[in-house]
């Protein structure tokens, strides 16, 4: 082999393991919750230990950090509603795109946008619960996209300079709880679930914010779960989304649906979808319910696809499906299933979430909107799991982590904190490089180490 030849073999492995230890969007790669990484990650960790580094945000929010190269991205809000008790003037509502050194924790850049207006009032079961910095970013290592409900979608390189901004709608969803659905990428798509917003899915051009395609549903109302995209065959992929009372199957190239399937019978989706070898999982809250369903057919599959339904539920969280086995959290209980038949591997409940404070959430800012107090558990836990190193990571909102041994018996090996402060997580966890990056309603965390 030449030297030319090598050091492009070289380049490409490199990048190829660069991309392969990035966490680009919502729970990672396509969602799955699942590192892809070898390097070990902690098993436990303290404001004294495996810390690494602790970085002040500029306001809360429960989106989840990404991590591309050596740069973590995560959104925030200022200016109104973070304070239950004296919200402010909603005319001043700001939102943040902030960039920090995986490394080091400094800060690279922060990009401020003004809310579009009028936004959704800090009232209600709803907004003051979450805030209004809930969409996760994305980026395809060039870019990254960030989904600010009415104040739509907008694009930064990753020096910060913003490249584009296109609204996708400016409606609100019956009960004004705002949204939180986050943008993935497909191809030169950048594909928005705009279901408060305008009750449609939105493809948007990568390079210039103009609308590809829009495919509008009244179905999409009380949609807050992120798609996900599957392969079906080599030419063909359906992004899969959960919907009141049924999983849809949509051609990303131009938002037609494909199929359906029935599914729980709820008023609304709150968690995310799932895929694992051409199935796609999903379990929900208000009312219950699990389903898998086979991926592909046309029109109603619900008598063809559909592999099992079961009545677990589990609000927020979203599951992870790792080597059979379906694991979940809900109210203070670890869950695993069989991911072929649906039936119960474990049910445990969580033990050690007590911690200093213990009287409940911080009267101020949104975590006054959560449910269940420090040290507890409610069905205020935004956060969803991620395995790592055979292990799952799972936080609570008053910032509990729970480390849990994947297999099919319950096995719990830690429970940490990072503050004895009053702070609220409702972000799921970053992996990228053998460290967890986490954020509160106050500071971006990294921790490291085994």
């Amino acid at each position: 082999m030449t030297i030319p030849r090598l050091a492009l073999l070289i380049l490409l492995l490199a990048c190829a393991t660069a991309q392969a230890e990035d966490w680009p969007r919502f729970r990672g790669p396509n969602g799955t919750g699942i590192s892809g990484d070898d390097t070990p990650t902690p098993t436990s960790w303290s404001p004294t230990e495996n810390l690494k580094w602790k970085t002040p945000l500029p306001g809360p929010g429960v989106s989840s950090p990404i991590v591309v190269g050596q740069r973590v991205f995560v959104t925030c809000y200022s200016g109104y509603g973070t304070d239950r008790r004296n919200p402010g003037n909603i005319e001043d509502l700001k939102r943040h795109l902030v960039c920090l050194d995986a490394e080091s924790g400094k800060q690279l850049w922060e990009q401020t946008i003004a809310a579009a207006q009028p936004e959704d009032p800090y009232t209600g079961a709803g907004v003051p619960a979450h805030g209004y910095a809930s969409h996760t970013p994305v980026s395809d290592g060039e870019r990254v996209y960030v989904f600010f409900g009415k104040s739509g979608v907008l694009a930064f390189d990753l020096e910060g300079k913003q490249l584009w901004q296109k609204s996708v709608g400016t409606e609100s969803d019956p009960r004004r709880w705002g949204s939180s659905s986050s943008p993935i990428l497909y191809k030169d798509f950048v594909i928005v679930t705009a279901s408060a917003e305008s009750q449609a899915l939105v493809a948007l051009h990568k390079e210039t914010g103009e609308e590809a395609w829009r495919q509008e549903a009244t179905g999409l109302d009380n949609v807050w779960g992120t798609p996900a995209l599957v392969e079906v065959d080599a030419d063909r992929t359906d992004l899969v989304l959960g919907v009141p009372g049924e999983i849809w199957g949509f051609n990303p190239e131009n938002g037609k649906l494909r199929w359906y399937c029935e599914a729980m019978q709820s008023d609304m989706f709150q968690s995310s979808v799932v895929i694992d070898g051409g199935v796609a999982y999903a379990i929900e809250g208000r009312n219950g319910g699990s389903i898998a369903v086979r991926v592909g057919g046309q029109n109603d599959v619900t008598d063809s696809h559909r592999v099992w339904m079961g009545r677990d539920a589990a609000r927020y969280c979203s599951p992870v499906i790792h080597e059979g086995r379906l694991y979940y959290f809900a109210n203070g209980i670890a869950n695993c299933l069989d991911a072929k038949t649906g039936e119960q591997v474990f049910q445990s409940r969580l033990s050690g979430a007590g911690g200093a404070g213990g009287a409940g959430p911080p009267a101020g800012g949104p975590g006054g909107g959560f449910q269940g107090g420090r040290g507890g558990f409610g069905g205020g836990d935004y956060s969803s799991p991620v395995l790592a190193g055979g292990k799952l990571y799972y936080i609570n909102n008053s910032g509990a982590t729970f480390v849990i041994k994947a297999g099919d018996t319950f096995e719990q090996l830690a429970v940490n904190r990072l503050t004895e402060d009053r702070e609220t997580f409702g972000g799921t966890p970053a992996v990228s490089h053998g460290k967890l990056f986490i954020r509160s309603d106050k500071h971006l965390y990294c921790v490291g180490g085994e």
